[in-house]
């Protein structure tokens, strides 16, 4: 089997090393930097490096790039591919996505897919093993797709050892707002004030623990991948903002009102969340 992985960054390449480790194929990289190309293979993420232009020869195509990129791409991409390959995103939306290539000749080739899983770092370096084992991948619309492509997909997937789950891209896109877009931003923001307050009191990172690490650990993400995220899910995004600022809001109110017992409680009611984000990592 022919599997062309485009995006050799932390996704991509973590693709890449286990389906190298898992399953009897070969592995071609494509990838705009050269230089990644070469650290891939340097690395042994890739068998071998190809280009757009060789994708006739693909029995399956991973997209792992920002979304924007994949918007522009993907109708190219089922251009190109036989009528018994599929191509497969991996993007972070899958509203707009889906809705690029709902006339597509070739729609029946492409399979909307989204494995929750990464870390907050980039580049081939990035890639690690079992990055997806036990990790949920959302597929989306797997009923316009051809159910022979489904299957050969799915059986990568149950490889890697994903747990699949099915859901429509608009509940997808609004969902994945509140669990994943939100806690980014949140992040960026706490990161940008924190680092605005240490101009002036130069100590301050002097008394940074472990949970001011863990809170703007996705602050590190990678800029280029995230804006075109929160811009295909802007409507949805701009919701979960709304929301948020609402409860801090009410937060600051509180504090203002020297109404404590009211924080407790709402602390206290928020650690419910310890019950149901049990054995997530």
């Amino acid at each position: 089997m022919n599997i062309f992985v485009i995006g050799i960054g932390l996704i991509g390449g973590s693709l890449a090393l286990d389906i190298k480790a898992n399953m009897t194929a070969v592995v071609y990289g494509v990838d705009q930097s050269e230089v990644n190309l070469d650290k891939a293979l340097e690395l042994g993420i890739i068998d071998k490096k190809a280009t757009l232009e060789e994708l006739d020869t693909a029995d399956v195509v991973l997209v792992a790039i920002p979304v924007d990129a994949t918007e522009q791409l993907l109708p190219d991409l089922l251009d190109r591919v036989h009528d018994d390959a599929i191509v497969v995103d991996m993007g972070s939306t899958k509203e707009l996505l889906c809705r690029k290539v709902a006339e597509h000749p070739k729609r029946r080739n492409y399979l909307a897919a989204h494995p929750i899983a990464g870390t907050e770092f980039s580049g081939p370096e990035a890639a690690i093993p079992n990055l997806f084992r036990g990790k949920t991948n959302i597929i989306c619309e797997v009923e316009k797709t051809a159910f022979k492509l489904q299957e050969r997909v799915l059986g990568i997937f149950a490889t890697l050892g994903m747990r699949i789950r099915y859901m429509d891209p608009a509940s997808h896109d609004r969902h994945i707002a509140y669990v994943s877009h939100l806690s980014h931003i949140s992040s960026f923001m706490l990161g940008k004030t924190v680092i605005e307050k240490e101009k002036n009191e130069k100590d301050i990172f002097d008394m940074a623990g472990s949970g001011f690490a863990s809170t703007v650990r996705l602050a590190k993400s990678s800029p280029a991948m995230w804006t075109p995220i929160f811009q295909q899910n802007k409507k949805n995004v701009l919701e979960t903002l709304e929301e948020y600022i609402a409860n801090l809001q009410e937060f600051k109110n509180l504090m203002e009102a020297d109404d404590f017992l009211a924080i407790h409680k709402e602390m206290e009611n928020t650690n419910h969340i310890k019950s149901i984000l049990k054995g997530i990592v």
